[in-house]
């Protein structure tokens, strides 16, 4: 059973699901740029559910159902002192924090400012802020601002999603043309906000690396990354990894940037195992 709510936090309404018994341990999903929690499907969390997890996704700022919070000029610190006041919200002292994406930028910031707030860390498919690490591949950057014009209607934009999907996954092996458009059509109903993506952008942009702070960590960490990530090259993932001490990588053969459902099976056993090892079982 999904519990469905709103938190209240500053001027935040943080919309968020609940998954699980209050009893397990707490695994945060943290979404990506301009990505709505839904983008980690139920079925994905009743994955982690079956293998005793409590699972939590929500919202950003500046995306989905999440309300306040837009004015232009915040920071990944406060994207991650969003899911600090989340956590409050839910009585919650420490979670397991599982983030792709900008989402494991988020995830890493919580894990440097808020140490005592994160029992392990699982960074997906991110980097560090690091010039030199995780670039994009070439031309990936030009052909996704092709497609980023003014969207006149939902099957532009559900065409816009599929072509933007396809670019992302960069594995037709592993991309469902069909379902990315059932998806698209189910987030852009949900909540469409282009503006909210680019104030988020700004944030990353405007946070600069966390070199330092990565460095210093203490917290148990599982950094995965795809090997045909055409958006941030598994060398971010890779220097992730090298700078958290004692931090395990492992690399998802035809992965791409994007959490395609081939590779679920995966996420969950590495997740879980990871887990348990923080947990000291």
């Amino acid at each position: 059973m999904i519990a469905m709510a709103c938190a209240p936090h500053g001027d935040l309404q943080i919309y968020f699901d609940e998954f699980g018994s209050p009893e397990d341990p707490v695994l945060v999903l943290i979404a990506g740029l301009g990505s709505q929690c839904l983008n980690y499907p139920e079925e994905l969390c009743y994955s982690f559910v079956d293998r005793g997890l409590r699972v939590i996704r929500f919202d950003n700022r500046d995306a989905g159902l999440t309300v306040g919070g837009s004015d232009p000029g915040y920071l990944l610190s406060d994207m991650a002192a969003d899911l600090v006041g989340l956590l409050d919200h839910l009585g919650i002292d420490a979670a397991h924090l599982w983030g792709s994406s900008m989402g494991a930028m988020i995830a890493q910031t919580v894990a440097i400012e808020h140490p005592d707030r994160a029992k392990s860390l699982t960074s997906v498919q991110s980097t560090t802020g690091e010039s030199g690490y995780g670039g994009p591949a070439e031309g990936v950057l030009e052909s996704m601002l092709d497609l980023m014009g003014p969207v006149v209607d939902r099957a532009d934009a559900v065409n816009q999603f599929v072509k933007m999907t396809h670019i992302l996954v960069n594995n037709d092996e592993v991309f469902d043309p069909d379902a990315m458009a059932i998806k698209g059509a189910m987030l852009f109903d949900r909540a469409s906000r282009p503006d909210g993506t680019q104030r988020q952008v700004g944030a990353i942009l405007a946070s600069g690396h966390r070199r330092e702070g990565l460095s210093a960590l203490a917290v148990p960490t599982l950094v995965m990354h795809g090997n045909r990530d055409p958006l941030i090259d598994i060398s971010g993932g890779k220097r992730t990894a090298e700078l958290i001490k004692g931090a395990t990588f492992e690399e998802i053969d035809g992965m791409g940037h994007d959490l395609s459902q081939r590779f679920w099976s995966q996420y969950v056993d590495l997740t879980v195992a990871h887990i348990a090892r923080a947990e000291g079982k």
